[in-house]
């Protein structure tokens, strides 16, 4: 059972359009595994198209028609080919559908084959490629019974749990939870003892470290 979700005006800002690549694709994964989370966007998007309905229509500019066929010279956008479709059926089934076809679309290869990065002795990091500048998006891979150092943020994270599990300060996370961390809080998420925790993370700032510990290391992970 799920029992953490973002907040509703993440579900609002995703309906409408308006969230940035690597939020969206947190946004949508969760929402693959979360049925009230897909209910709550399906009726956003709902109650939006039925505002558009209510609008006054507007009149186009001398120049709309002309801009319109211009984009009709431009150069399609690249489906997904057979080779990215193979490789994306061999990303790990545990994975949901959205973070299943990314994966196999901009890293092919499968999931045996991921350039996974050892950050520590119980840390694996597969940072993901995105359009949007300010952003750090990475799949990370904790050992069983690890620890994360205690930590606050510069900014905003965004958690999405996929396989295992971790406690932290507000309680525990398992697959399809969904945590949003700012510098509000100070947590130390510890993972679960069966196995890896493996989740998705997005960032747009670094974790800042707490403690004398923390003032050491900092300058070396204060970048994106």
């Amino acid at each position: 059972m799920i029992n953490h979700h973002p907040p509703l005006e993440l579900l609002f800002d995703y309906a409408a359009g308006t969230l940035p690549e690597p939020v969206a694709l947190a946004v949508a994964t969760h929402a693959s595994m979360c049925p009230a989370c897909r209910d709550e966007i399906s009726a956003v998007e709902a109650l939006g198209g039925a505002l558009l309905e209510t609008l006054e229509p507007v009149a186009m500019s001398a120049t709309s028609l002309d801009a319109v066929l211009a984009r009709l010279d431009e150069p399609e956008a690249t489906p997904v080919t057979v080779s990215a479709a193979r490789a994306a059926s061999g990303v790990a089934s545990f994975l949901p559908g959205p973070l299943r076809r990314y994966l196999g679309e901009v890293l092919p290869g499968g999931w045996d084959r991921l350039p996974w990065r050892r950050v520590t002795r119980s840390l694996e990091e597969l940072r993901l490629p995105m359009s949007v500048q300010g952003f750090k998006a990475s799949l990370m891979r904790l050992a069983p019974g690890s620890t994360v150092p205690v930590h606050t943020h510069r900014g905003q994270e965004f958690t999405l749990v996929l396989a295992g599990g971790f406690s932290d300060e507000t309680g525990e996370y398992l697959p399809g939870d969904f945590a949003c961390k700012d510098q509000t809080h100070v947590h130390r998420p510890v993972v679960d003892t069966d196995e890896p925790c493996i989740s998705l993370v997005v960032l747009d700032a670094p974790l800042k470290l707490t403690g004398m510990m923390g003032r050491l290391v900092n300058p070396f992970i204060n970048r994106m």
